[in-house]
């Protein structure tokens, strides 16, 4: 009984995409109950797919959220951002205030990936809204795969063996957390699907080693305008109980600020990386 329950939970499971590379909306499963290895087999499998996920009307609780995402692997603790629980170390807040001034600027760019600062960045998140304004908040995911294949040959052929500094040290400091300045690979493979992508923070001052400076910006800044190509894009409206789950290894995400001094409130859960090495492309 318990085998034909999973298998009719699975084939319950309704996928709608959203853009022809990235983006998909689940419905089908209760997110506030464990997941049968069925299902966790095809949330997996369509998350490779379209890169992130989205499930509405779950209105799930920050243990839940958690224990949902610790389905896919062990949980990261991230050592600057707010906790609401202080037992559910696991789950964080990602609140309007603190998100503008950690990206200043916006002309320099939001796209971002999480913790790339980090030796074996996060591969996945688990996004849960809070409160949200009655307008406005969206969250933008652009596909660094298909913004790689898009660039002219001769920028590929440059960028192939290129490393790229990830730089959250100041942030790090301000909360007595020592580690290094990085580099990463621009062009990474993705463990799983073997896909070619880029891998690069815009929000993190990044600089190409061994380049110039001003050779360095200038890719720097070609990188941006395609990553703002709404070809790349898929764009999500936010409504209450909606989550959102994201391979960080294979795009970006811009949280969209134009709902004035609203307090936008999401929770965060990281999934850490699951020690498959990323290579570097030859």
């Amino acid at each position: 009984m318990g085998a034909e329950h999973a298998i009719d939970l699975e084939q319950s499971l309704v996928v709608t995409p959203l853009e022809p590379t990235l983006g998909a909306e689940i419905s089908g499963v209760d997110l506030s109950r464990p997941l049968t290895a069925a299902q966790r087999d095809q949330v997996h499998a369509l998350l490779l797919k379209h890169k992130v996920i989205f499930f509405r009307d779950q209105h799930i609780t920050s243990a839940q959220q958690v224990a949902f995402a610790r389905q896919f692997g062990e949980l990261y603790v991230h050592p600057t951002t707010e906790k609401q629980d202080a037992t559910l170390p696991e789950a964080h807040l990602i609140q309007a205030e603190d998100a503008r001034l950690s990206y200043g600027d916006a002309r320099k760019g939001r796209w971002h990936t999480d913790t790339s600062w980090m030796l074996k960045p996060t591969f996945g998140a688990v996004l849960r809204a809070v409160s949200l304004p009655a307008v406005g908040g969206d969250t933008l995911w652009a596909d660094s795969g298909l913004v790689y294949r898009g660039l002219p040959a001769e920028v590929r052929e440059r960028i192939d063996n290129a490393f790229v500094t990830h730089n959250f040290k100041s942030s790090l400091d301000r909360v007595g957390y020592p580690y290094p300045i990085l580099a990463h690979p621009l062009v990474r493979t993705h463990p799983e699907t073997g896909e070619d992508a880029l891998f690069i923070n815009f929000s993190m001052s990044p600089q190409i080693i061994g380049w110039s400076p001003e050779d360095s910006q200038a890719l720097v800044a070609l990188l941006l305008r395609e990553y703002s190509n709404p070809e790349y894009h898929v764009r999500f409206k936010w409504t209450e109980g909606a989550i959102a789950f994201w391979d960080n290894r294979a795009l970006l995400h811009y949280p969209v600020y134009n709902y004035g001094d609203f307090p936008r409130v999401m929770e965060r859960v990281l999934i850490a990386d699951d020690d498959i090495p990323h290579r570097v492309r030859r």
